[in-house]
Order: structure tokens, then C-alpha cells, then sequence
């Protein structure tokens, strides 16, 4: 290969892309987002794989990064074999997309076939499928005395496509020394010989010898070199002493499997993280000054409808002064009382056990998710809007980190993206799809393939923070197990505890959760108090029933926590004014009758209003906070 002139640029992926992370992932999510799953899988015989195979979520990401290189690379023709060939569509499907007038031209070369019959394709895990170029010279015979060369048919025929494809571009001729028939002859053109082979004036004990022969001579410069030059040849040794990437079927333990992988830069970049993880949890001190570790289990576990592992959350207290929380939330809209109320609620109850808390703000994540049609800018203002917002509601900030994903991921790439692609490729499409409940995506829905990437990242995103607890909603379960089962996977000993908050419920009949898109469904942190009224009294609130009762789910998730007491004012007739210092004893009354919705309604407004006020004060004199409520409630809210 003529290197001379600067004409040919060797790039190594990792170290061009970790230099340059800010031009490199937002394309290849840009891509992700924009194809539907199905194109993407098409795409899966780039890595060897047909579309029936059980996918890795690793192998949805090699596509988006392949097409996301052609642009990346400034790249104008994309020279590579037809097996690439929809990748590289479907980066011309992607400029008709985004329109962009030059698209890379393709030149797709031939593939050769395997050297044995009925192969498409050579295979490395085959060693007799092809000529390697280090094959010794009486390894070269031996293969192509065996391969395939049927007489007179030159389809098919991989011999005759050796020389076709190698032999003829290499040498201009063809040399054949024939001892039955013509003698030697020397072939110009491979018209010439599949017409002489065609007729049978040429035959497969003519050609083999010559093919060998001719291979072989390509081939003795590069053995030289490679026993000649000293770095060559350490560096051969090493490739052949590497494990197969198809491992024998005997070995059926999947850990045994990746026991038996050679080791890869992200997997030492991702163990490096966890242990320098690690050992910053072992070098916390074991008590909190002004509480004792009882009374911080019992306000921290007070937060969770669910806690993966108790005994884990009380070690961590034990040894941990000031363990790490990971909450997070998709700029994606208006928030809801839930959103506004209990993440305050919750919040300050953390700081108050001596946590520090973490809040991702996934304005990246709310783009994969076509949020505010995937434009980062209107998913910025909506953060700062809900920001605003906390501030308002009395989130004390003492212990509270806002990060902005985008930012911080790409201020730290080297970390980030190697924890990403190792959940990915560890994990089959069919367990990270379970996942997609966490985009408010079933299943069942056409996903995209940035869908499939969402769940990796929010599950790197733990580990990324070095939180020590996730606290997320219940909706969210899902990914934090995936990331405590990573832990099992890579042998990592500190698993993420998993606190799930309860979900509210939509206020109206049968809505099992609240809707940005229906905003009937929520009281919005922003919303009049004459909405508020008007919603809770539309709102479904049956007689004598607790369970699904929207009302009652209010009072005990954000009016007792937040006032500790819930005043009603009723008429002496209908049982006079009466506060409630519990849930319990709410529920009681309710349930015997003697609390009928026409006197909860009516109070529970009120309360909603009293905590609100300040957040409507807010939003009317601050101007800067004015100025993005108005901005927001301008944009589209999308599912």
C-alpha cells in the first residue's frame, strides 16, 4: 500500500472519537433517533449478523456509529465491501432526512466467497474458508488444492474469483502451466479464461497449481516482513495467541464465555471506574454527627414505596456519612405536583439524613426521546423552567448538585461512553426493551433505536454519577435493577440501592398515572387556583372508597407530608371542622362515611393552593422565571 504523500490517514476510532465526543455522539443519537428499530436491525450484517439472530443491545449502537462515522470523517465516497452496503444507505437515507444536499457516494466492492462449497463469504472463525496473509506457502497450496472448482462452471466458482479479483489486478496476467493439453499459457484477461474454462480447455488441475502459485508470491513479501522486522513479529505473536471471538459450543456458561474474552480497553476503562468508585465508599467515615444512623434509615426509607435492599441502605448509612443520590427527570413539558411537590418532599428529606443529591437534568435524553421534537434548545429553557420552579417550592439546594447531562458528558466522554457500550453489549435487545416503560414507551410500540440506547445510558448514568442510592419513581424499576444486575455481571461489590417512590395517579376515572399531554389528568405547578378547584372537583373521589381513589392518593403522598395535618371546614351539621394529624384516621372516617368528597374537595384545593401560591407568587414577579413559563407553555408537548 503506498503510504507516501499523506494520501492515506490511519484513525483509531477510540482515540478520535474520545477527542472529539461533542462532534461524534450527538450525530450518531441524532441517527438513532431518527430510524425506527426495524431499519436499524437490517443494518445488523455489517457485524456478521443476520436480522434473526438475538440481538445485543451493543449491536443497535455498531450501525448508528458506523453511519455516524461517514460524517463524522467529512467523508465523500464510502469504499467498502456490499455487505455494507445498507449502512451506508441508510447514511444517504439520513441527508434526504436532515437535508443535506451532498450526499457520500458508495462504491461497494465485490466479496469473495469461502474457498469450500456452499460459502458466501469467508469466515475467520473457518480457518479453510480463506487465505490468510500470513498463511505459510504449503498452507496456501493445501487450501486451494481443496477448495471448491467444479469444471467448466465459472459461477460460484471461487477460484476463478480469486483470480479474478486478486490475481488479475494484481499481476495483469494470469500464468498457467499446463502439461496435458496447451502447454503454458499466459492469460491478459479473465474473459480469455472463463471462455477457455467454459470449453474445458482449461481445467481445475491446470488452474489450482498456477492460482496457488500466484497467491503465494503476493503473499512472501508480507511473511518476510513479518519474520524480519522484530516489532512485526511481537506483534503477530500476540494476535495469534488472542482467543477467537466465537467461542467452542461446549463452553454454554455465559460467564464463562466472557471469562474466556480477551480483555478490551472498555472493559479496563469500566473497571477502573468502579473500583476508584469503590474505594471512595470505603474511605467514609462510620457515623453522622447530628443524627443517629436509625433515625437516617427511617427518614431515607420513609421515601420508597419499594427499597432494593434494606440491608444494603443501612450499611451504606452505617459506613457512609454522605452517601450520593441519583435522582433525574427529562425536561419534557409542564411538571406536575408530583414532580414539583414530592421530588421536594423527597429531597429534603435526604439532605436532612446527611445525602447529597445528584439531579440529572436529561436534556440529552429528553432529544433521544423526541421531546420537544428533539430540539436541545427548547429542552434546556424547559429545564431551567422546572429548576425555577424547585426553588420556588422550597427545595433546600444546601446538598443539591444540578447537572445537565449534555454538559457533563461530554466534559467527560472518556468515562461516560465505555460504561454505556459495555452495558449494551452485555445485555440482549429483549432485556433492554423491557426497559423502554422508563420513556413512557410500552413494548409493544415501534420503537426507535435511540429507544434502545435511552435505557443503557440512564442505566450508565448511575455509575457514571457514583450514586449510591437511586431514587426514582416506581416507573423507573426496571433500569435500576438493570444496573444492580450489571453489578452481578461485572463483579461489582457496591450495587446501587434502589428507592422507588409511589406514582400518582391521573385525577380522572381509570387514569392509572398523570399526563403532560391531558392536562386534566394533573394540577400543574403553575396552574390558577381557580384551576385547581376546578380540576379536584371534577376529579374522581368515590364515596367510601380508599383504593384508586385519586383524592385520597393526594392527601396522603403530598398534603400530609408537606403539612403534616389536613384541615376540613364543614358545616356543624355534617360533623363541624375537624384536622387530621394521619393519614390513618383520614382514611377511617372516609371509609365509614363520616368524611363525605363534597367536605374533601373543598379542603384538599385549598391545601393544593396554599402550596402552590408561592410558586404562582414566583412565576408573577420574577421575570426571568416569567419570561420561561411563558416560553414553555409555547412549546408542543410531545409523548
Amino acid at each position: 500500500m503506498n503510504l507516501e504523500g499523506g494520501n492515506v490517514e490511519f484513525l483509531w476510532s477510540s482515540e478520535e472519537i474520545m477527542s472529539r465526543p461533542h462532534e461524534y455522539w450527538p450525530i450518531v443519537t441524532d441517527i438513532a433517533r431518527r430510524n425506527k428499530l426495524p431499519r436499524i436491525t437490517r443494518c445488523c450484517q455489517i457485524m456478521g449478523r443476520k436480522e434473526q439472530d438475538e440481538l445485543t443491545g451493543g449491536q443497535i449502537f455498531y450501525p448508528c456509529m458506523q453511519c455516524a462515522d461517514i460524517f463524522f470523517l467529512k467523508a465523500d465516497i464510502c469504499q467498502l465491501g456490499m455487505d455494507q452496503r445498507k449502512v451506508n444507505v441508510l447514511a444517504r437515507e439520513y441527508c434526504d432526512d436532515i437535508k443535506r444536499k451532498n450526499k457520500p457516494i458508495i462504491l461497494s466492492h465485490h466479496m469473495l466467497p469461502g474457498l469450500l462449497e456452499g460459502q458466501e463469504k469467508m469466515a475467520k472463525s473457518n480457518p479453510n474458508s480463506a487465505i490468510f496473509m500470513e498463511d505459510e506457502e504449503a498452507v496456501v497450496n493445501l487450501k486451494i488444492q481443496n477448495t471448491y472448482c467444479p469444471p467448466n462452471f465459472v459461477d460460484r466458482n471461487p477460484c476463478l474469483e480469486y483470480i479474478k479479483y486478486i490475481v488479475l489486478p494484481w499481476f495483469k496476467e494470469f500464468k498457467v502451466e499446463q502439461k496435458t493439453k496447451n502447454g503454458e499459457k499466459t492469460y491478459t484477461s479473465f474473459d480469455e479464461i472463463s471462455a477457455d474454462y467454459v470449453k474445458g480447455d482449461l481445467q481445475p488441475a491446470d488452474i489450482k497449481p498456477a492460482l496457488a502459485k500466484a497467491l503465494n508470491r503476493i503473499l512472501q513479501p508480507v511473511r518476510d516482513h513479518f519474520k524480519n522486522d522484530e516489532t512485526a513479529k511481537a506483534l503477530f505473536q500476540a494476535v495469534k495467541g488472542f482467543e477467537a471471538a466465537k467461542l467452542p459450543n461446549h463452553i454454554s456458561n455465559e460467564q464463562d464465555k466472557r471469562s474466556l474474552l480477551m480483555e478490551n480497553p472498555i472493559e479496563k476503562e469500566v473497571e477502573s471506574l468502579f473500583l476508584k468508585a469503590e474505594d471512595e465508599s470505603a474511605s467514609s467515615n462510620s457515623s453522622n454527627a447530628q443524627m443517629s444512623v436509625e433515625e437516617r434509615f427511617r427518614i431515607v426509607r420513609s421515601i420508597g414505596e419499594e427499597c432494593i435492599q434494606e440491608e444494603e441502605l443501612l450499611n451504606l448509612l452505617t459506613k457512609k456519612p454522605q452517601p450520593i443520590c441519583y435522582d433525574g427527570f427529562e425536561p419534557s413539558g409542564r411538571m406536575h405536583i408530583a414532580q414539583g411537590v414530592m421530588k421536594t418532599i423527597n429531597v429534603n428529606k435526604l439532605t436532612s439524613a446527611g445525602c447529597k443529591v445528584k439531579i440529572w437534568i436529561a436534556d440529552w435524553f429528553a432529544q433521544l426521546n423526541n421531546k420537544m421534537g428533539g430540539d436541545l434548545n427548547k429542552i434546556q429553557v424547559v429545564g431551567r423552567y422546572l429548576i425555577e420552579i424547585w426553588k420556588a417550592t422550597g427545595m433546600n439546594l444546601e446538598n443539591v448538585e444540578f447537572i445537565w447531562s449534555s454538559e457533563e458528558i461530554n466534559s467527560r466522554a472518556h468515562e461516560y461512553w465505555p460504561i454505556v457500550m459495555d452495558i449494551a453489549r452485555r445485555n440482549k435487545l429483549p432485556r433492554i426493551m423491557r426497559c423502554c416503560q422508563i420513556m413512557g414507551r410500552t413494548d409493544q410500540d415501534e420503537l426507535t433505536a435511540a429507544q434502545i440506547f435511552y435505557p443503557c445510558m440512564q442505566c450508565a448514568d448511575i455509575f457514571f454519577l457514583k450514586a449510591d442510592i437511586c431514587q426514582l419513581g416506581m416507573d423507573q424499576r426496571k433500569v435500576n435493577v438493570l444496573a444492580r444486575e450489571y453489578c452481578d455481571d461485572t463483579k461489582r461489590k457496591n450495587k446501587p440501592i434502589i428507592l422507588s417512590h409511589h406514582m400518582l395517579p391521573g385525577l380522572l376515572q381509570g387514569q392509572e398515572k398523570m399526563s403532560k399531554s391531558d392536562p386534566n389528568s394533573a394540577i400543574f405547578m403553575e396552574d390558577e387556583e381557580a384551576d385547581v378547584n376546578s380540576k379536584i372537583k371534577k376529579s374522581y373521589c368515590p364515596p367510601n372508597i380508599v383504593d384508586g381513589n385519586p383524592c385520597l392518593e393526594y392527601l396522603k403522598y403530598v398534603v400530609f407530608p408537606w403539612f403534616n395535618e389536613f384541615k376540613v371546614e364543614r358545616k356543624a351539621e355534617n360533623g363541624g371542622e375537624k384536622t387530621f394529624t394521619t393519614f390513618e384516621e383520614l382514611v377511617s372516617d372516609y371509609e365509614k362515611g363520616d368524611l363525605h368528597p363534597a367536605d374533601l374537595k373543598p379542603a384538599l384545593s385549598k391545601a393544593l393552593n396554599r402550596i402552590l401560591q408561592p410558586v404562582r407568587d414566583h412565576f408573577k414577579n420574577d421575570e426571568n422565571a416569567k419570561a420561561l413559563l411563558k416560553r414553555v407553555k409555547g412549546f408542543k408537548v410531545t409523548k
